[in-house]
């Protein structure tokens, strides 16, 4: 097992953190912490991370520079100095620069720079690529945050006089316009500005994405109405209702609260992206007990611990770092890295990895690999790198925003032009006031809420079967998944150690087996042993004292009962004391081949007896694979357990595929040949040596009755730690896709209908034209269609 271990470390090395600083200007910092290779630049004009191979290349003041497009290249030629300076501006500073921290997009894992920021292609906020456990709380989060709530009271008062004002006639209708004006300002100037600045920033990058719409609808919206309250002499009296020209300040204050709290709700979900890394950074314990020549003993920081340095660990006391045993004998519970549900004895000579728990004994260990160098820190690096590598899956109003924009702005301004010039006087004014009226009923409410929606009610319905989607992607995602990985312990088992049977060689039978096994194991503090105890108080068997009691690390224990010498262990025990097991030999096979860890029990020096004891199979567990089956999905078992229970296991529940005695990089290895082969992974698991492949799986799937550390990995989690979820959740997102599907074609079809209208198409033949009051009731009713029909999925799944 230890050289197994040394294996995954020797594996997982490559990921070592470079010492050396930075000190080219387009050279950026690796995942972990290390420059980016000679190979990779920056383009100046996006940001993107390129190679230097790339087609796309120019040179300014005697220096080289790299783009991803010839787009990119042409800009920069245009204005070089522009580009140089902004790229100097941003550059760290030497503290900076020593800190290595990289941010990058969720959305666009290519996008990567060394400073906060918003993504030149979505306009999302950057996050970084390495989390730490001082991160204090998102600055963009806290932003919107305070910009909502303060803003928040004035949307309210504004929409208020905007439906009540005009009733209840108290206010002149000019007074009422230059009201609404005073209240809608700060939520849209101030409360906006974000929105604004990340519309402007999608024009200048040429990259039109939501924020575009977002910024265009409102900022039309308000601009045309405060035209509207300035100089109301501009527009036609047909304009007038109410004894004033429509305005539409509360239609700007509304849609800016509404996008700050979306955004406030996906800065809080996205932060739990980076949750797993932090719960693996908190299993290093904070302090390390070093042993000094002198033969004193400090307790220092984990920083301060050098390779060769001697460290005690106390019962109880994690362990500091990797290293070997030199003093003392204990069992060590591993099950957080290796997935090995039972704790593993270790003596001198015996490797220990850092973050395990120490449960017993006392240890003086010597540390071997500190730092980066340990499993704990390797298993981080596969984490972040696992989940920065996955494309992420682009959402479907997002993958037509881009040309929705231009088509919308183009029509817009054919209206403005076609009006000015051949429409009937004052063919301007009717001219801009239906090119608003164009913006406004293209508002990208609709087209907004069409998938948000339907993922918000698919998740409600989720979590009530008990089902928790961690993103939309999950969801979407989920319907093509064709290849299962399953986890053994905590997946397909109950992940605890329970008695399975005992037999015994006359005169004893099994219940006096495991009473006198349990008798003796009272004084040991070793899982197993607390099994058996429990077992036996579990059937009401009078436990007796333990006297003379002894523990043979790794092997068993012995002492005496009620007048008995007894010896209890595993075959290396046996043998040591001459004892012959050879009349239960065959039992003890059938038990290990059906995944049982046993002991023998010898009574006087004579074999009494053996016992089993197992991790069950979950009740759930059969109907759940066979389900799966029915639906065409691929079932594969990857265990850190031997190969022989695994292959039990695999056999009782009807696995053709399983791996044993297998790693967490051997897992993430084995998702990635499966991705390779054309697959759509899923993998489900719950221990931490299942997070890096949790997060390169296309859909990770975490019991809730296990870590963590595991649960922030996947993008799913089954509450209850039930395989069946699976199924349900296969449903659910066939159905969400459709419901997405569904709105986006509301979406398109109101703007379809009602974009001819704005643009008075039809005024030639009837005379009508839709002002923007209208515009904005026809809006209305598009996020009202879209809501409802989402509302739906609260009745899919059972």
């Amino acid at each position: 097992m230890a050289a197994a271990r040394d294996d995954m470390q020797a594996h997982c090395g490559h990921g070592t953190a470079n010492e050396h600083a930075p000190d080219q200007r387009d050279q950026r910092v690796s995942a972990n912490g290390s420059p980016m290779p000679e190979a990779s630049a920056r383009d100046p004009v996006c940001g993107m991370t390129v190679k230097r191979d790339v087609p796309y290349q120019a040179s300014y003041a005697g220096a080289q520079y790299f783009f991803c497009s010839s787009a990119c290249k042409q800009r920069f030629e245009a204005d070089p100095t522009r580009y140089v300076e902004e790229q100097s501006e941003s550059a760290p500073d030497e503290g900076e620069a020593a800190s290595g921290t990289t941010y990058t997009c969720p959305m666009h894992p290519e996008i990567r720079q060394d400073r906060p920021g918003t993504c030149p292609k979505c306009g999302m906020a950057l996050e970084p690529v390495m989390p730490s456990l001082e991160d204090d709380q998102n600055p963009e989060l806290a932003a919107f945050r305070h910009r909502f709530w303060w803003t928040l009271p004035l949307t309210v008062a504004v929409v208020l006089l905007a439906m009540l004002g005009d009733r209840l006639g108290v206010l002149e209708p000019a007074t009422q316009s230059w009201l609404e004006l005073a209240l809608s300002a700060p939520v849209v100037l101030w409360a906006g500005f974000p929105i604004y600045a990340r519309c402007l920033q999608s024009f200048r990058n040429r990259s039109p994405n939501m924020w575009t719409l977002i910024g265009l609808g409102t900022g039309a919206a308000f601009m045309y109405s405060v035209a509207a309250t300035v100089s109301p002499e501009l527009f036609p009296r047909t304009f007038v209702m109410h004894g004033r020209i429509a305005v539409y300040f509360e239609a700007a204050a509304v849609i800016i609260s509404l996008t700050l709290l979306g955004q406030i709700f996906e800065l809080r979900a996205r932060s739990q992206t980076s949750a797993a890394i932090k719960s693996l950074l908190g299993l290093a314990p904070k302090t390390a007990r070093r042993l000094n020549p002198d033969g004193s003993e400090d307790d220092i920081p984990l920083t301060h611990v050098h390779v060769g340095d001697l460290l005690r660990i106390r019962p109880g006391e994690k362990v500091p770092t990797d290293g070997a045993v030199t003093e003392g004998a204990s069992a060590i519970d591993e099950s957080m890295i290796t997935g090995e549900p039972l704790p593993v004895s270790k003596r001198v000579g015996d490797h220990v990895i850092g973050a395990t728990i120490n449960t017993s004994g006392s240890l003086v260990m010597r540390s071997e690999k500190v730092g980066a160098q340990t499993v704990l820190s390797q298993i981080v690096q596969m984490v972040a790198q696992a989940q920065r590598s996955k494309a992420p899956m682009q959402r479907m109003a997002d993958r037509v925003a881009g040309v929705f924009v231009v088509v919308v702005v183009a029509i817009a301004l054919l209206t403005f032009f076609a009006w000015g010039v051949f429409g009937p006087e004052p063919s301007w004014v009717f001219g801009l006031v239906n090119a608003v009226a164009v913006l406004i009923i293209a508002c990208p409410c609709a087209l907004g809420l069409a998938t948000p929606m339907s993922i918000m009610v698919a998740s409600g319905n989720g979590a009530t079967k008990g089902i928790l989607f961690r993103d939309a992607a999950a969801i979407e995602h989920f319907r093509k998944v064709d290849t299962l990985i399953v986890d053994k312990t905590g997946t397909l088992t109950e992940g605890r150690p329970s008695f399975e049977r005992a037999f015994g060689v006359d005169p004893f039978d099994e219940t006096e087996v495991l009473r006198l096994a349990a008798s003796l194991d009272q004084g040991s503090e070793h899982p197993l042993a607390a099994t058996l105890v429990s077992a036996a108080r579990e059937r009401g068997l009078a436990v007796a004292k333990a006297q003379e009691f002894a523990s043979d690390t790794g092997m068993g224990v012995r002492g005496r009962v009620d007048g008995y010498q007894l010896v209890l262990g595993n075959t290396a025990l046996m043998h040591q004391d001459q004892i012959k097991v050879e009349a239960l030999a065959a039992q003890a096979d059938t038990l290990r081949q059906q995944g049982a860890s046993v002991m023998y029990l010898a009574v006087d020096r004579k074999l009494a007896g053996v016992l089993a004891v197992s991790d069950p199979v979950k009740t759930s567990t059969p109907e759940a694979l066979a389900t799966l089956r029915q639906t065409g999905v691929r079932v594969v078992m990857a265990t850190g357990d031997g190969v022989v229970t695994a292959r039990a296991v695999a056999g009782r529940l009807g696995i053709d595929e399983f791996h044993g005695e297998v790693k967490p990089a051997d897992k993430l290895a084995l998702v990635e040949k499966l991705q390779a082969e054309g697959r759509v992974v899923a993998m489900a698991g719950d221990g931490i040596n299942d997070a890096p492949a949790l997060a390169k799986a296309d859909v990770g799937v975490a019991m809730g009755t296990g870590t963590d550390v595991a649960m922030h990995s996947a993008q799913m989690t089954l509450v209850k730690g039930d395989l069946r979820g699976i199924a349900r959740a296969r449903e659910l997102s066939e159905a969400t896709i459709a419901n997405m599907r569904q709105n986006l074609g509301f979406a398109f079809v109101y703007n379809a209908l009602g974009i001819p209208l704005a643009a008075g198409l039809l005024y030639p033949f009837t005379g009508w034209l839709l002002s923007p009051m209208i515009a904005a009731l026809a809006m209305s009713l598009s996020s009202v269609s879209v809501i409802s029909n989402a509302l739906r999925l609260r009745r899919r799944v059972a």
